[in-house]
C-alpha cells in the first residue's frame, strides 16, 4: 500500500492485482453467486409459497414480475452510481439490501410483505453482476477487464448450474422458511465482509458539491454519454439477443427440446444445466481469446454463427442422437460466451470513469430481452397448438424456438455490421 498526495489528506491507494485485489475480486463475485442462487430458490419454492400465503396464481407471477422490472430499471443507474460513489459506498449497501430482502421473504406472512422483499433484493441486486465486472477493471486494470468480467460469468454460470441442485437438496431437508432464513445468515457474513474490505485501489473523490440534485444529474449525464455512442447499443443489442436466447433456453426450451427427442426428463434437465457448464467453458476460453488476437468482432461473429448451427442441428436433423443432442446444447453454452465481448466492446469505447456504466447499460438490455424471451417459447406453444400443431413434436418446438433463431440471426447482422473496438485494432 502507498499513498498520493491531495489538496486535504493523504488517500491510501493499493496495488493492482495480487492477493488482495483477488480477495476482494472473490467478495464480489460471491455476492453475484449469493444473488444468483436466491434468484433460482424463489423458483424452486414457489409452490410452497403459494400453499403458505394462500396466493393466487397471477400474483406469484405479479411477485416474480416486481422483481424483474424493478432489476431492470435499476439497472441502467447502478453503473453510474459505482462511477461516481465508488464501490465502497455502493456495493456493501447493495449486499444488506439483498440480505434484507431474503429476510423479508422468509418471514413474510402476506401478498404485500412479499411484494416489499422482491423490491428490495431487486434494488440491491442491480449492482451486483455489473459491481463485479467493475472490480475487476478497478482492481486488474483495464487491460485485463475483459478476461476478469469472463471469470464473473463463469462463476455466475457455475451456480446457475448447482445451485437449483442444492437449494433443492435443503428443502427436502427443511421448511422452505427456514432454508431462506439460513440464506439470509449468509447475507450478513457477506454484508460485513463487504464492509470491511469492499472497495476501489483508489478511492472515488466526491464532493457532493450541488447537493443531491447535481448528483442525480451527473449519474444521468453518465447514461446519456454512454447512451448517445452508436457502438454501445450495437454492442448492447448483441448481448441483449444473445444472452436472451440463452436464458430461453436454459430455462424453457432445452428441456421440452430433448424430452420431444425421447430424453427422459432428467436428461432433459441435466441438459439445460450443460447449457450453464458450456457458457462458463466459455467464458475462461473466449474472452481470454479475445484479449490473446486483440479482437472482439471476430470472436462474436464466430460465436454467434456457432449458436445458429447447433439450433439448427438441434430443431431440423431428427436423426441425431440424444449423446450429440447434448454435447451440442454443451457447444451453444460455450460459444454463447461471446456475449461477455459486448461488455469489453462498450467498454472499449467509452472513458474509464463510464466503463460502469457501460456495463450496465449493456447488462440492462440484456436483462430486459432476457425477461421477455423466457416467456417467448411458452407462449408459442400455447398459440402453436391452438393452430393445430401436436404438442411433443419437433414441429412445436420449432415453432416455440422461433424468437430464439430470429433473435440470433439479428445479432449475426449487427456483429456483421460492427465495428472492431478493440484498442489495438480501433482506427
Amino acid at each position: 500500500m502507498n499513498t498520493v498526495s491531495s489538496k486535504h489528506t493523504p488517500v491510501a491507494t493499493f496495488q493492482l492485482g495480487g492477493p488482495r485485489a483477488w480477495w476482494i475480486w472473490a467478495l464480489s463475485v460471491a455476492f453475484v453467486i449469493y444473488l444468483f442462487s436466491v434468484q433460482t430458490g424463489y423458483s424452486i419454492v414457489n409452490p410452497e409459497v403459494k400453499k403458505s400465503a394462500s396466493l393466487t396464481v397471477e400474483q406469484v407471477a405479479s411477485i416474480a414480475a416486481v422483481y424483474t422490472w424493478v432489476f431492470a430499471v435499476c439497472q441502467f443507474f447502478g453503473g453510474a452510481l459505482l462511477d461516481r460513489l465508488g464501490a465502497h459506498k455502493v456495493l456493501p449497501i447493495s449486499v444488506v439490501l439483498v440480505t434484507a430482502g431474503v429476510f423479508l421473504f422468509a418471514n413474510a406472512g402476506s401478498y404485500g410483505t412479499l411484494l416489499v422483499s422482491q423490491f428490495v433484493m431487486a434494488v440491491g441486486a442491480c449492482t451486483g453482476f455489473v459491481g463485479a465486472g467493475y472490480i475487476g477493471g478497478q482492481w486488474f486494470g483495464m487491460g485485463r477487464f475483459n478476461f476478469m468480467f469472463g471469470l464473473v460469468q463463469f462463476c455466475a454460470s457455475l451456480s446457475s448450474a448447482f445451485s437449483g441442485n442444492a437449494l433443492q437438496w435443503g428443502l427436502s431437508e427443511m421448511p422452505w422458511r427456514e432454508l431462506f432464513n439460513f440464506v439470509g445468515v449468509a447475507g450478513v457474513v457477506l454484508s460485513v465482509l463487504a464492509f470491511l474490505f469492499l472497495k476501489n485501489p483508489t478511492p472515488v473523490e466526491s464532493t457532493g458539491a450541488g447537493g443531491a440534485s447535481a448528483f442525480i444529474h451527473s449519474v444521468l449525464d453518465a447514461l446519456f454519454q454512454v447512451a448517445k455512442v452508436p457502438h454501445v447499443w450495437i454492442s448492447a443489442l448483441i448481448c441483449a439477443a444473445l444472452f436472451g436466447s440463452m436464458l430461453a433456453a436454459g430455462v424453457v426450451w432445452t428441456p421440452m427440446l430433448m424430452e420431444t427427442r425421447g430424453a427422459s426428463p432428467a436428461t432433459a434437465a441435466f441438459s439445460s444445466s450443460l447449457l450453464w457448464l458450456g457458457l462458463a467453458a466459455g467464458c475462461l476460453v473466449i474472452p481470454a481469446l479475445s484479449d490473446k488476437i486483440e479482437r472482439r468482432k471476430m470472436p462474436i461473429v464466430i460465436g454467434i454463427a456457432v449458436q445458429l448451427a447447433c439450433a439448427g442441428a438441434l430443431l431440423y436433423l431428427p436423426s441425431i442422437s440424444i449423446p450429440v443432442a447434448m454435447a451440442l446444447n454443451f457447444l451453444f453454452g460455450f460459444a454463447n460466451a461471446a456475449h461477455m465481448l459486448c461488455f469489453s466492446s462498450a467498454a472499449d469505447v467509452v472513458p474509464p470513469q463510464l466503463i460502469g456504466t457501460s456495463a450496465a447499460f449493456v447488462n440492462g438490455l440484456a436483462f430486459i430481452a432476457g425477461g421477455i424471451m423466457i416467456a417467448a417459447p411458452g407462449s408459442r406453444v400455447v398459440s402453436g397448438m391452438a393452430a393445430g400443431l401436436t404438442d411433443h413434436t419437433l414441429a412445436i418446438a420449432e415453432y416455440a424456438a422461433t424468437p430464439i433463431t430470429y433473435s440470433l440471426i439479428a445479432s449475426f447482422v449487427l456483429a456483421l455490421i460492427m465495428k472492431e473496438s478493440h484498442p489495438a485494432r480501433r482506427r
